[in-house]
């Protein structure tokens, strides 16, 4: 706290604070050469004045890249590391890997090499903070220091999204010599305004990758180095703590031995610890003065200032560099070292996570073996290790002695930063009697919260049981220990941690009245754990009396005397408290004993006494936590009148001669008498137990039994009965009675509905399966409704069921059902299935029965049975247009189905109008097609009833950017293409981007380039950026082709002209038989099958290519054996089938839609439902795309995945809301709408509902987590706890499957065991979005 001071007076000396502390000097005034602003820039190779050793190899040359990396090599395409989770194939540093942008001036990233002395200076300095002794000898001759200042994340802009103003500054410095190489990492406060990145390719899907911190070897001659790694930081709690902690003592400062050995060392594994989180205000502002760092030597008392550093300063504090003229070696604690961990598989983070007491002490130290002893005298040389890394060492004729470092406090041993916030853990035990009542704990949790700043000390006990916690809210002390320990100082003042460090002994007794009641209380520190926290053991043993129900305590402030000798404090004291219940106020007190034992150094000179002032003191029980809670503001000053400080009284230093049981009482001075504990008779020399239960003198109450114990007496209730609230009296057990069991419940009759009990005496009610309702009022959910079965099936409804089955003449099991003619089943053809379930003729409203010859085709003329209308109909049952007669005239007359010409498009729009999709100017209603003679759309469509015209393409598809407005002129239109070839690939690709651009794409956004055949052109080029390349015929790029901007590679085409121009289209390369996983990549759905379980790698391919599509969602029809997908891309939703040539179709169009992502199919009800993030909402519809509605659009913020349970008729999906992340659940048809999940979860990406298990299962990026859960919510477990970042995730047999965004692959999980079975790694490495699993069969659907 001295320093600090100290340390603000120069920085206001001085009047300005530079704008980065601790960095490195950096910037052109330092002769950093600047890397090319850009999103994916790498410099050249920087040839090094002399090579360094980096991971055991000699690296000449590094490269610094746009994407907060280093490397020996040059950098590949982004895309080939950007997104992917280490290892990485090349060499890398990373002190934050991600895509990171500095177009239009976002930021700047310099590099150079250096050998200055202040440069080499405050970087070894960092080190020797990291290791210091294994680095004590290591002196750099040379340092590369890279710097991204202000760098912002990439982000595709637009005239509705503006630049992000979160910008990052971080630093990497390589510091080196012929022989080692140690790498710093430095992330000042606030540099790191955010922690990732979304993916380029992730459209409208709100996805961001956190940035990954650490090392990769890449590929080496050596197959056994190949893989391995070092990962610092890859999730979003370990990055926020990148600037808050530390392995140096620093805040933001991470040092790695980097160079001699082929694994990563961190730092901090010989004595050093993450360093302290401080809040703003508590970190002085740095200047641009030198600050001094002691260094010591073997003479006493001998201290050394190094040379200052003129870069600001991280956090208000750099390390010094020892003087390398000077001999002696720092003094610091012994330690192993250890190795760093370095990982060939799932990496785990270094970070620990945790905020704690900046030390890290020898996990080696033995506190017995630890004495100052005259009589062999020991020297700083050769114990110097029991020191902190923040203390130094000074020799004395009998010994040596430990003395923390300006800016730190403790007894040498312990150092912990002035003005720091501290955390303590402990466990707390104990026996104790309240009233009469008998209360044991074990192990329940302390934790306390301390701010060193000024003086405050928070604890939080939880677990106590009733009525013990209540009683313990006098019991102050229990916190007091941490006020007295961490006391604000004032000045010549030293708090409890001054002296006593992290390992002492507090022995308490309390005695309170006017009850008498005796509580003793032993608390041991045991240094600082494994998360450096304070480690505190506490044990309660006693009696403190009892306290009813809703009262409270109030602490009277006050104030404390210490006194103090070489190796223990004593204090003693009287304590008021006010008991509160309502208007009434009692006043009672207890008298204290204390004394803390501890090793300290003879040679340490100590106050005889010092006043801790209590200004501040606050104790209350909550009772919905349970936890017990104690505050407390203390400062530790001087005995300001030596009068009224008597010498130590023998009750307290334990030289009286008062024999057990009997307990010393002081009186003025030195004086002090003997009396019997209360239980006891006698002088005080000699005191005997009282027989409380044989003289009567016992308060025990009917139903009880008096039992002695010395001291007192105990009272336990009889068989039967138990301890009534007061603690004294018995009453007859009861039971909390089971409303389900008793039938004091209001739930619907047992076969309609369940009753669940509470434990607390009520109880809910839930329907069962096939009822819906609230539970109390339950009726039967008639599935037949749904159109479950066959169409040549019955369906019945039973109560909470039903059941399915074939008509006579048919053969199957009522879900699918074939036609049995003389024992040979066949089909149904189309028209006999719209003869058992008629359509919906326009504009007649009800069903039409059409009439089929005998081979089941739809006979020429059909005319509706009710109205009397006539028409004929083509071959698929479709209405001729023009055809219709009224009733009562004559039929017209038809010709047989093969011989009528089918609609084309645009007279089938004309007869069943559609929605014009909304524009820059929406037009609303339908929309009459105009078409030619020959049926095909006219190139100019006006809409009759806005005024709105615009041009459309051969398939009528609006041409973005050529609508006008009504009363402007109309557009130019030119004919469109023959409608005999439809829009090629490219052409369909090019055309969505352009209207996923607005129309009119910047100069930095890629636009397919094709030729007039409507082929890829040979050469690509990105926009206006200079980048180009060559592409085959599928427009995939040529690897090794792309060029420089100013340079053209030499594209050729990939294929001659044919002669006959084919008709590419996007049509199904059929799959295999058996089950097998699809799975959406961009522009194509994968097909991978599966062998049992096991993924049959060699046999996947492309089901599926969607040129200008983005899939997300996918999932299939067992019935139809369809596939069905949502595009974010183009906004759809659509479906194809698994036979060969089967191709895509639209069902649901881009009206209504902005950024479809999770599907599912209930191929019972025969409809489907999807989220929407870009409007939040939830929807459903027919298969087909009819009956399209909203489920719900409120209290939805990104819904991603969902899921359905067809048997059950349950629906369920996430909401990917960072603030409040959850998933719910309702029934198919919108009801009964409630959260099933929302604690302990992060971002649940994948979601899937096991048919057979009837778990429901996701997959947490934000956790890491899979997770499952029953439907209700109950026997949630976690499968696996380390995935990478999962999108999409399916169950089959014994195994989960989920797509990673890190690996770009489709990873299968055990579901016993949790562990990672295999891994699918496409050829073509992109983000993988959905999966789903296709059957050979459909799932049970009875119930």
């Amino acid at each position: 706290m001295r320093a600090v001071a100290a340390l603000l007076a120069a920085v206001l000396a001085v009047g300005t604070a530079l704008p980065r502390p601790g960095l490195l000097p950096h910037g052109p005034a330092r002769g950093d050469a600047r890397l090319r602003p850009g999103d994916d820039e790498s410099s050249p190779g920087l040839l090094l004045r002399r090579a360094l050793r980096l991971y055991g190899r000699a690296a000449r040359r590094l490269y610094v890249g746009t994407n907060g990396v280093i490397s020996s090599q040059d950098f590949p395409r982004e895309t080939q590391y950007v997104d992917d989770d280490f290892p990485t194939d090349f060499p890398v540093i990373a002190p934050f890997l991600a895509d990171l942008d500095t177009s239009g001036d976002r930021g700047n990233i310099y590099y150079r090499q250096d050998d200055s002395r202040d440069v080499l200076d405050q970087a070894v300095g960092y080190i020797q903070a990291g290791f210091p002794r294994s680095a004590g000898a290591f002196v750099p001759t040379n340092a590369f220091i890279a710097t991204w200042e202000e760098v912002g994340p990439y982000q595709e802009l637009s005239q509705d999204n503006e630049p992000s103003t979160k910008l990052n500054t971080f630093q990497a410095v390589i510091a080196y010599n012929d022989e080692d190489t140690y790498t710093i990492f430095l992330y000042p406060e606030g540099g790191l305004q955010f922690l990732g990145t979304r993916p380029k390719e992730s459209y409208n899907v709100q996805l961001e990758l956190p940035a990954r911190v650490g090392f990769s070897w890449g590929d080496s001659d050596d197959p056994k180095r190949d893989g391995l790694f070092h990962s610092l930081a890859s999730s979003e709690q370990a990055l926020r703590n990148l600037e808050r902690e530390s392995n140096t003592g620093i805040p933001g400062v991470w040092v790695f031995h980097v160079g001699s050995t082929e694994h990563v060392e961190p730092g901090g594994g010989e004595g050093a610890a993450p360093a302290v989180p401080r809040s703003p205000a508590e970190h002085p502002n740095p200047g641009t003065t030198g600050y001094t760092h002691p260094l010591s030597s073997h003479s006493p008392m001998a201290q050394r200032p190094s040379h200052g550093s003129h870069s600001p300063v991280l956090l208000g504090f750099v390390p010094g560099r020892r003087d390398t003229q000077e001999r002696s070696r720092w003094l610091q604690p012994r330690g192993d070292g250890g190795t760093g961990q370095s990982f060939s598989a799932n990496p785990s983070s270094y970070s620990s996570g945790q905020h704690g007491v900046g030390v890290e002490e020898d996990v080696h130290f033995n506190p017995d073996v630890f004495t100052y002893s005259a009589a062999s005298k020991e020297t700083c040389a050769q114990h110097h290790g029991r020191c902190s890394p923040h203390a130094f060492c000074t020799d004395y004729a009998s010994g040596f002695c430990c003395h923390c470092r300006a800016t730190f406090y403790g007894n040498g041993r312990q150092c912990l930063p002035e003005g720091a916030v501290h955390r303590l853990n402990g466990k707390v035990s104990g026996s104790l009697r309240v009233g009469r009542a008998s209360v044991r704990f074990q192990d329940v949790d302390l934790h306390a919260y301390i701010v060193g700043s000024d003086g405050r000390a928070y604890t939080a006990i939880s677990g106590v049981p009733q009525p013990a916690a209540r009683a313990l809210l006098p019991l102050l002390p229990l916190g007091g220990l941490f006020a007295w320990l961490f006391a604000l100082e004032e000045p010549g003042s030293e708090n409890g941690f001054s002296i006593t460090g992290a390992e002492f002994t507090q022995s308490l007794e309390v005695t309170f009245y006017p009850g008498g009641e005796t509580v003793q209380v032993t608390q041991t520190a045991e240094g600082l754990g494994p998360d450096n926290y304070l480690s505190l053991r506490t044990h309660i043993q006693g009696e403190v009396p009892f306290l009813p129900e809703n009262v409270t305590v109030h602490i009277t402030p006050y104030k404390e005397l210490y006194s103090y000798s070489s190796s223990a404090v004593t204090s003693s004291g009287q304590r008021e408290y006010v008991v509160a219940a309502g208007t009434a106020n009692q006043t009672l007190s207890y008298h204290l004993r204390q004394n803390v034992t501890f090793a300290g150094c003879p040679h340490s000179r100590l106050p005889a006494r010092q006043r801790l002032s209590v200004a501040r003191a606050f104790a209350l029980f909550d009772g919905h936590e349970h936890v017990l809670r104690y505050a407390l503001a203390a400062r530790i000053g001087p005995a300001r009148d030596d009068a009224e400080n008597p010498g130590v009284s023998p009750c307290h230093d334990g030289t009286h001669t008062c024999e057990a049981p009997a307990r010393c009482q002081p009186g003025v001075g030195t004086e002090y008498t003997c009396e019997c504990a209360a239980g006891y008779r006698g002088d005080g020399r000699g005191c005997r137990d009282v027989d409380e239960c044989t003289e009567g003198l016992s308060q025990c109450g009917p139903f009880s039994v008096c039992l002695n114990v010395p001291g007192s007496y105990r009272c336990e209730c009889r068989g039967g009965y138990q301890p009534a609230g007061d603690g004294r009296a018995c009453v007859p057990l009861a039971p909390a009675s089971d409303p389900c069991e008793d039938g004091r419940h209001p739930c619907a009759p047992g076969d309609r509905a369940r009753c669940l009990s509470r434990g607390d005496g009520h109880a809910t009610c839930e329907c069962l399966p096939g009822y819906t309702g609230d539970g109390i009022q339950c009726s039967d959910v008639d599935e037949c409704a749904e159109s479950p079965c066959h169409p040549a099936a019955i369906c019945y409804n039973t109560p909470g069921s039903f059941s399915c089955r074939c008509r006579p003449g048919y053969a199957g099991d009522g879900f699918q059902c074939t036609y049995a003619a003389e024992g040979n089943p066949q089909r149904l053809t189309p028209c006999q299935h719209e003869q058992m379930y008629p359509r919906e003729v326009p504009p007649l409203g009800d069903g039409h029965v059409p009439q089929c010859d005998e081979q089941g085709r739809y006979r020429p003329l059909q005319c509706h049975g009710s109205s009397g209308h006539c028409w004929c109909v083509d071959a698929a049952g479709q209405e001729i247009a023009g055809t219709r007669t009224a009733p009562g005239t004559t039929p017209p007359r038809c010709g047989s189905p093969e011989s009528i010409q089918q609609l084309t498009p645009c007279e089938h729009a004309r007869m069943y109008p559609r929605e014009v999709p909304p524009g820059p100017s929406p037009v609303g209603d339908g929309h009459v097609p105009q078409c030619d003679e020959q049926g095909r759309y006219r190139p100019l469509q006006c809409h009759s009833s806005s005024g709105h015209c615009w041009c459309v393409d051969a398939a009528g598809q609006e041409i973005a950017g050529t609508r006008t407005a009504p009363g402007t002129t109309p557009p130019r239109c030119g004919s469109p293409e023959p409608t005999e070839r439809p829009p090629s690939m490219c052409e369909r690709w090019r055309q969505s981007l352009l209207e996923h651009y607005g129309g009119s794409p910047r100069g930095d956004q890629y636009v397919p380039q094709c030729d007039p055949s409507g082929d890829f052109t040979p050469l690509q080029c990105h926009g206006d950026s200079g980048y180009c390349w060559c592409v085959e015929q599928s427009g995939r790029e040529i690897p090794g082709t792309r060029s420089e901007p100013g340079t053209t590679p030499p594209c050729l085409p990939s294929v001659a002209p044919p002669s006959v121009r084919p008709e590419p289209r996007p049509d199904v390369s059929p799959p295999g038989t058996g089950t097998f996983l699809l799975y959406a990549q961009g522009q194509q759905i994968g097909y991978l099958p599966l062998n049992g379980t096991r993924l049959q790698k060699e046999a996947a391919k492309t089901l599926l290519s969607l040129h200008g599509s983005i899939v997300v969602g996918i999932d299939y029809d067992c019935r139809e054996r369809m596939i069905y997908w949502t595009d974010v891309a183009g906004r759809t939703i659509s479906r194809a089938g698994l036979e060969p040539g089967s191709e895509p179709e639209t069902i649901i169009s881009s009206a209504g839609l902005i950024s479809p992502e999770g599907l599912a199919v209930d191929h019972l009800r025969r409809a489907m439902f999807w989220t929407d993030s870009g409007l939040d909402r939830i929807e459903r519809a027919r298969l087909d795309g009819s009956e399209r509605r909203v489920l719900f659009d409120t209290e939805l913020v990104n819904p991603r995945a969902i899921a359905v349970d067809p048997v059950r008729g349950n629906l369920y999906w996430t909401d990917w809301n960072r603030e409040a992340p959850k998933i719910e659940t309702s029934t198919v048809n919108g009801a009964n709408r409630r959260v099933l999940v929302h604690t302990d979860i992060g971002l649940p990406n994948g979601l899937t509902f096991d048919p057979f298990s009837k778990l429901l299962c996701w997959a947490d990026a934000g956790t890491k987590h899979l997770e499952c859960t029953f439907p209700d919510g109950t026997g949630r477990r976690v499968i696996q706890s380390n995935l990478n970042y999962p999108f999409s995730i399916i169950s089959y047999a014994n195994h989960f499957y989920h797509t990673d965004w890190r690996r770009d692959g489709v990873i299968a999980v055990n579901k016993e065991t949790g562990s990672f079975t295999d891994e699918y790694l496409p050829e073509q490495r992109s983000h993988l979005y959905g999966i789903t699993a296709v059957y050979p069969y459909c799932p049970g659907a009875r119930k």
